[in-house]
């Protein structure tokens, strides 16, 4: 390979490695981590958002609608505790629908319909609760006790009016005691039975004081109503116990057995407390809640403080993309404006841009800025090609007008020899215009090869036959080594040409003494043809530019030292014709060698 053929390979494949972007410098990676990193923010964001407001939502609707339930069965409970039938319970229903937006049916439990807050629709499959006041919920239902017994079903405990009025004079009396213990009246609370109490705040030895100073014991005993009631209680437990061959107990209008109590007589006193209130309360019932839309599970819409905190995400996520998306943007854009500015004034001098990234942009620029070295190199290139054939022609048609001019002013003598000497500055015009003519259809693809089966010895002993006589004259030793017999398919013409440039310039270059050897092998797939010298040699700067047209390691130019600088830059692309490769190695004083290789 030939030595600008080397430079530009070691350049190709210089850009080739430098082509390999590391992956995370890679711009196609960096646009990817940006799309990514913007939609994981914007999925992040609105999952977020998304999963705050529903659950917020969520929680709130529960909590109402559990609210709203609540309500919705403590009320019943209450109208089954005051009331022995369902009957007149139709107008509550539909209030309470009204004022929680629940559709609320009844049913006996075996789902025949009492009573419907609204327009009659399919029951849900599973009842929302058992509407019961002799076994209520403690947890929706305030002041049950674990006995699940609501205190507004009083039955034969409610006292008449003759009672209550008795009771409230007793309270009446008791308020200047009182006043005199605690400085202030006590507040009177009145139970679901009548009768009423009195509300003393403060420690347990604060209020046994009062009670003992007071006698607030009074208001504790049994009234007539009560102690009927209490008989018919006792009565039952009585049974209950003795069924179970437990101890007689009394129980008091605190329906709990004396001292600590046994479990099995507080079930006792429970399942009869049930058994005398239940013909007294309504009888137990099925209770249906739910939505409007008859779903029991509630459902909920954005408020306008949700809508507004999703509209100020989504616009906080779409602020975010736009700013990465500028700043992504701009520094891709930068390198590309000079990019453009820089091929819009072609002309300006030191035409480059600076590289300021490692990416893709970055290679861009590099080659751009490659390009325009080479640019500025091959127009350096152009004018020293115009002035080097300027030089070339204006010799022989000087030569030539001078030689005319002489003989027309009788200078000169127009015998043979002013004839030869204008026909060999003709001869010598004449294969400048054919060496250009060469050169100009390699470069326009119309350089056209008749190849052929070639033995290579009998090729290289007539390219050594046509210059013996020049290396004898120059006393120069020009010999051929041939190992083998290799044959080749190729244009005979142009490969005579190209070999005979090859020992016509190292025949040139040999001083008396010296020696020019051809050399033809075969190696592998190709066949290598050497011309090796012991002449001048070249020196290491200047090997590059060997095969560059009109290249001439003598800066004169002068005749006695070399030709038109033609015959190598002929010898590369006669080779690349072929498609083989041309190369040359000198070391000064002591031997050049010009390979080429070219496929069998």
């Amino acid at each position: 390979m030939d030595a600008k053929a080397t430079v530009d390979a070691q350049a190709t494949v210089g850009a080739k490695g430098r082509d390999r972007t590391p992956l995370r410098r890679s711009l196609l990676a960096r646009l990817l981590a940006a799309s990514i990193t913007i939609a994981v923010c914007s999925v992040a964001a609105t999952a977020w958002l998304a999963t705050r407001t529903a659950t917020n939502a969520i929680q709130h609707e529960q909590g109402q609608v559990l609210a709203n339930d609540a309500r919705i069965y403590d009320t019943l409970i209450g109208y089954a505790a005051r009331h022995t039938d369902w009957s007149d319970v139709a107008p509550t229903l539909r209030l309470l629908g009204e004022q929680t937006g629940r559709r609320i049916t009844l049913t006996t439990q075996d789902r025949r319909p009492l009573a419907r807050s609204g327009p009659a629709t399919a029951l849900p499959t599973k009842a929302s609760a058992l509407v019961d006041p002799l076994r209520a919920d403690p947890a929706l239902v305030p002041g049950v006790k674990p006995d699940g017994i609501d205190p507004r079903a009083v039955g034969p405990y409610r006292l008449p009016q003759a009672e209550r009025e008795e009771l409230r004079s007793r309270v009446e009396g008791l308020q200047p005691c009182l006043r005199n213990v605690t400085g202030s009246s006590a507040r009177v609370a009145e139970a679901p039975s009548g009768r009423p109490s009195f509300v003393i705040t403060g420690d347990n030895g604060t209020q046994q004081k009062i009670n003992q100073v007071c006698a607030l014991y009074t208001l504790d005993l049994a009234t007539p109503t009560e102690n009927r009631a209490l008989d018919r209680l006792n009565t039952l437990v009585g049974d209950c116990v003795k069924r179970q061959d437990l101890d007689p107990v009394t129980v008091g209008l605190g329906f709990a057995p004396p001292g600590n109590g046994d479990a099995a007589v507080q079930r006792c006193i429970d399942t009869a407390r049930r058994e005398q209130l239940a013909p007294h309360v309504a009888p137990p019932a099925l209770l249906f809640v739910s939505s409007p839309a008859g779903s029991a599970a509630p459902g909920f819409d954005l408020s306008p403080a949700n809508t507004v905190r999703v509209a100020g995400v989504a616009a906080l996520v779409l602020l975010l993309t736009v700013a990465v998306t500028v700043t992504v943007g701009t520094r891709l854009v930068r390198p590309l404006r000079a990019l453009t500015d820089a091929a819009r004034h072609p002309t300006r001098q030191h035409l480059s841009v600076p590289v300021t990234t490692h990416d893709e942009i970055g290679q861009l620029a590099a080659a751009f800025n490659d390009l325009a070295e080479r640019r500025e190199r091959v127009e350096s290139q152009r004018k020293a090609m115009v002035s080097d054939v300027a030089h070339e022609l204006r010799t022989p048609l000087s030569a030539i007008r001078s030689w005319l001019e002489a003989a027309q002013d009788g200078l000169a003598d127009r015998d043979d020899a002013f004839v030869d000497s204008l026909l060999e500055e003709a001869l010598l015009l004449q294969h400048i215009v054919d060496d250009l003519q060469h050169l100009a259809q390699a470069d326009a693809g119309q350089f056209r090869l008749h190849r052929e089966p070639l033995r290579l010895r009998d090729l290289l002993d007539q390219v050594s036959a046509a210059h013996h006589g020049r290396a004898d004259t120059a006393g120069v030793t020009l010999t051929t080594r041939t190992e083998g017999d290799p044959t080749l398919f190729a244009d005979p013409v142009r490969l005579r040409q190209t070999v005979g440039n090859l020992v016509s310039n190292a025949v040139r270059h040999t001083t008396r003494g010296g020696s020019v050897t051809v050399r033809c092998r075969r190696t592998g797939d190709q066949v290598v043809i050497e011309v090796a010298d012991t002449g001048t040699g070249i020196g290491a700067d200047e090997l590059p530019h060997v095969f560059d047209r009109f290249w001439r390691a003598d800066k004169s130019r002068s005749r006695q030292t070399g030709g038109s600088g033609l015959g190598l830059a002929i010898v590369r692309q006669l080779t690349e014709a072929h498609g083989g490769t041309v190369s040359v190695t000198s070391t000064p004083h002591t031997e050049t060698v010009f390979t080429l290789r070219l496929p069998v």
